[in-house]
C-alpha cells in the first residue's frame, strides 16, 4: 500500500491533511462513540450498590440498559424517568458523584483511538464540540478529561435552590433536536458544517450525519451502518478499551 493510500484509510492522517482553523467543526457523540457503553449506567449502578435506588428504579435501569443495547430507546422518556428518581437532589452533589464515577468507572472506557482523534482535531485548531443526549453529570467529566471546551447536552431542570425538580430542561437534545442544537451552535460560532466532522454511533444521529461534510459513523448500529454503506461514508471501528464487558459500564449491574 502506498503512503497516499494509507492516508485515505487513516483518520488521523486525514485530519492532519484537512484545512486548519476554527471554522471546521469536530462534533462528537458520547455514549458508544467516545466511550464504550452507556455512561448513565455507571450512576444507576452506583445507586443500586449503595442501596439508594428503590425497586422501580432498579427495574427501570435494567429496562433502559436493554433498550439502549438493542436500539429501542425512547430517550426523552428515559431521561424524564431518571430525573424523577433524583427529584430534590442537589446538582452540586450530583456533579461530585459524576466526577467520582468518571474516575472509578468511565475513564477506562474512553476509546484510546477516539481520544487521539480528538487531539488531532485540536492540533488543527478545529472547533471541537461534544454533542450528546447525556446529562451534564455524565458528559462534562468526559469533556474535561478530553479538554473539550464546548458541550451540547441535556440539563436537569432546577429550582431556585439548585435542586432537581424532577424534569429535564427543554428542548431535550435527541435526534432532530440534537441536529438543531448543532446548527444553532455552528451559526453562533461561525462554524461551516459543510467542512465539519461528526462522530456518532446511533441511528438517531442520521439527521445530523447528513448535515456535515465529513460524516464519521463510529461502531454504527444497524440503521446508521446501512445509511453509511448507501452513502459511502467511512466507518470507524473501535475496540473495547476496558477489561471486557463484565468490567466496564455494561457490567455495573452484575
Amino acid at each position: 500500500m502506498t503512503a497516499d493510500a494509507a492516508d485515505r484509510t487513516d483518520p488521523i492522517a486525514q485530519i492532519a491533511a484537512s484545512p486548519a482553523g476554527p471554522q471546521v467543526g469536530a462534533f462528537f457523540d458520547l455514549d458508544g462513540t467516545l466511550v464504550d457503553g452507556f455512561t448513565a449506567t455507571a450512576h444507576a449502578g452506583d445507586r443500586i450498590r449503595r442501596r439508594q435506588a428503590r425497586i422501580g428504579e432498579v427495574l427501570g435501569v435494567i429496562e433502559a440498559s436493554m433498550r439502549y443495547r438493542f436500539g429501542r430507546l425512547h430517550f426523552e422518556r428515559l431521561l424524564t424517568r431518571a430525573a424523577g428518581y433524583l427529584r430534590g437532589e442537589s446538582l452540586a452533589d450530583l456533579d461530585a458523584i459524576g466526577d467520582r464515577l468518571f474516575s472509578e468507572r468511565v475513564r477506562s472506557r474512553v476509546y484510546p483511538a477516539m481520544r487521539e482523534i480528538v487531539l488531532a482535531h485540536q492540533r488543527r485548531g478545529h472547533t471541537v464540540v461534544m454533542c450528546s443526549s447525556a446529562l451534564t453529570i455524565h458528559a462534562e467529566p468526559v469533556a474535561r478529561y478530553l479538554v473539550i471546551d464546548h458541550v451540547l447536552c441535556n440539563h436537569f431542570d432546577l429550582d431556585d435552590a439548585g435542586r432537581l425538580t424532577g424534569f429535564i430542561a427543554k428542548p431535550v437534545i435527541w435526534g432532530k433536536q440534537k441536529a438543531a442544537a448543532v446548527e444553532r451552535f455552528a451559526e453562533a460560532n461561525v462554524v461551516d458544517l459543510a467542512s465539519s466532522y461528526f462522530y456518532a454511533d446511533g441511528d438517531e444521529d442520521a439527521a445530523l450525519m447528513a448535515k456535515v461534510g465529513q460524516p464519521r459513523p463510529v461502531n454504527p448500529r444497524r440503521g446508521l451502518a446501512a445509511m453509511a454503506a448507501e452513502q459511502g461514508w467511512p466507518v470507524l471501528r473501535m475496540q473495547n478499551p476496558g477489561k471486557g464487558s463484565r468490567g466496564g459500564l455494561r457490567g455495573v449491574l452484575k
